[in-house]
């Protein structure tokens, strides 16, 4: 499905370009997560789904997946319904008062919200058509905007990275246990986003992360981008396809940190001290468009 729809003609996905409102397509190099630290955007493409009634998308998208709508609806309920679901194991186990709190931040009823959808797309260098450098991505070093993010991956593809601790060394994050892309149903990747490390002081960190070019030599470490291969990684020249949920609460919800006293005792690192402990306390729209304006520079400049 993620391939009919990126193998659509440019002029049917530009239709459907990503608007201030995050869902649509984006194309290569249109999006840029490191703005810092990248040269161009990413090496990607991505198409964002937002809101579904009665098995429609709410949004204009290419002809070539019209078809497919019920099902892409179907699916992203089912994320829903999952991550409502760890929402509420993250609230027993951080002990919050009451237990429910995220979960009921995140229910539909409360209002919209900047969950979406997203495929994507990223090519090997061997698909672009230009040059590249050693420093070049396919996403560029980030946190996940929302609360927490489920990653659907296909065994043998690698690319997948995060920044370790120490602030310097990336490791590869292989799907486990490892097999083939043939294999059924491979392990879905939770990860924790900037919501729930705002609303736990940091006690759950939100993870960088980056997608490179992978390289045949030995695994990640620090400096340049691209990572070699590990165990379960095996198509080193091919395209990565990938379908990611990006979970968020409802756009009026504050990001105070939450009643519990496990967060309360949280000082963070005594190193590094703890980044959420002092701050202005955000809505969740606020903080997506703010993150949102630093990747679609092209975008907001479109205004």
């Amino acid at each position: 499905m993620c391939k009919r729809l990126f193998d659509a003609p440019v002029d049917e996905k530009e239709a459907c370009k990503i608007q201030h409102n995050n869902r649509g397509w984006s194309a290569m190099n249109y999006e840029t997560l490191d703005p810092a630290n990248q040269r161009v955007g990413d090496f990607k493409e991505s198409f964002n789904f937002g809101d579904f009634a009665d098995g429609k998308a709410q949004q204009p998208i290419p002809p070539t997946i019209v078809a497919d709508e019920p099902q892409i609806s179907a699916f992203r309920d089912l994320c829903y319904n999952l991550s409502l679901k760890l929402n509420t194991l993250l609230g027993i186990g951080l002990e919050v008062t009451p237990p429910d709190f995220f979960t009921t931040a995140h229910l539909r009823s409360r209002g919209p919200s900047g969950t979406i959808l997203r495929f994507l797309r990223y090519p090997p260098r061997s698909a672009l058509g230009q040059p590249t450098t050693s420093n070049d991505v396919r996403a560029g070093a980030h946190s996940d905007y929302g609360s927490l993010t489920l990653l659907f991956r296909l065994r043998g593809q690698p690319g997948l990275e995060i920044l370790l601790r120490d602030g310097k060394t990336w490791s590869p994050v292989p799907v486990v246990p490892p097999g083939t892309e043939d294999d059924p149903a491979p392990p879905i990747l939770m990860n924790i986003g900037d919501l729930l490390s705002y609303w736990t002081n940091g006690l759950l960190r939100s993870t960088v992360h980056r997608v490179v070019f992978p390289s045949s030599g030995a695994g990640a470490g620090a400096g340049a981008a691209g990572g070699g291969l590990v165990e379960g990684e095996t198509d080193l020249d091919g395209m990565r396809y990938s379908i990611a949920y990006f979970c968020h609460p409802f756009g009026g919800a504050e990001l105070g940190s939450v009643p519990s006293e496990r967060v309360k005792a949280y000082k963070g690192g005594l190193a590094e001290g703890n980044p959420y402990a002092e701050r202005k306390v955000l809505t969740a729209d606020e903080h997506l468009k703010m993150r949102l304006k630093a990747s679609y520079a092209q975008l907001y400049k479109e205004e």
